[in-house]
């Protein structure tokens, strides 16, 4: 059969077989570079600070090669932007924060599980002491820290992960002083048995329940040296490429 007589029989199909068929979206292994939003002008001491956190750059703070490392330079912003004088950072990590404190001049009362301080314990929080506090919890399982049955990410489910959870944020509350600020870096997760798990959403719940008051807005922290971005996946999903820092006031 002939094109003509093709058209003439079903020119329904002959306009499907003359199309090309699509080709598939090549992988964009290079940076990709987004215009952002004009930031207003206002009093900040802190102007580029601003809802997007986008610096690729993680500062000499800390072990960029510990497990779930974020760099020091979001804390250093909001260091500055809050004038803290104190910091409470009760899971050191590999020392990050308490490495942007020693460089403001902060006093910063660092500690982890590691040296036998469970961040979850009120028996072993100060409080009412701080100006600031800063915590970046493990986003339940998706990286095992330690061994240690207390850890966060060693907790068997999501309801275990968030009762010792909002222990932890109620000691991060009570550490601070009337009208301290508590900055939560959190990140959604999913879990290949738990399924999808909204972890941010999660964190504000247990705050508001804590009587913590939300006093910023969220900050959409750019994922950049994630080690996830190296990897190649067999499964179909929307990836994430960024984590949330939650401001919280204590009244």
């Amino acid at each position: 059969m002939t094109a003509t007589q093709t058209t003439t029989a079903n020119p329904f199909y002959a306009a499907r077989i003359g199309r090309k068929a699509e080709q598939p979206e090549p992988y964009l292994d290079q940076p990709v570079y987004a215009k952002l939003p004009r930031v207003p002008r206002n009093a900040s001491p802190v102007p580029h600070l601003t809802s997007l956190y986008h610096f690729s750059r993680a500062g000499e703070y800390g072990d960029r090669s510990y497990p779930g490392n974020c760099g020091g330079n979001l804390i250093k912003d909001l260091l500055r932007f809050y004038g803290a004088k104190s910091c409470y950072d009760p899971m050191t990590g590999s020392g990050t924060c308490r490495d942007v404190c020693r460089e403001l001049g902060i006093y910063c009362w660092s500690s982890d599980l590691r040296e036998g301080m469970d961040a979850c314990d009120a028996t072993r929080t100060p409080p009412d002491c701080f100006d600031f506090c800063w915590i970046h919890p493990p986003y339940w399982r998706q990286k095992i820290y330690s061994g240690n049955p207390l850890d966060l990410s060693q907790a068997p489910s999501v309801p275990a992960f968030l009762d010792r959870y909002k222990l932890l944020l109620a000691n991060c509350a009570a550490a601070l002083a009337p009208g301290g600020t508590l900055a939560v870096l959190m990140g959604d997760y999913n879990d290949r048995e738990a399924g999808f798990v909204p972890l941010v959403y999660h964190t504000k719940r247990l705050a508001f329940e804590l009587g913590l008051k939300q006093n910023g807005t969220d900050i959409i922290r750019f994922s950049h040296g994630a080690s996830s971005s190296k990897k190649i996946y067999r499964s179909s999903f929307i990836p994430g490429l960024h984590d949330v820092c939650m401001l919280f006031a204590k009244s």
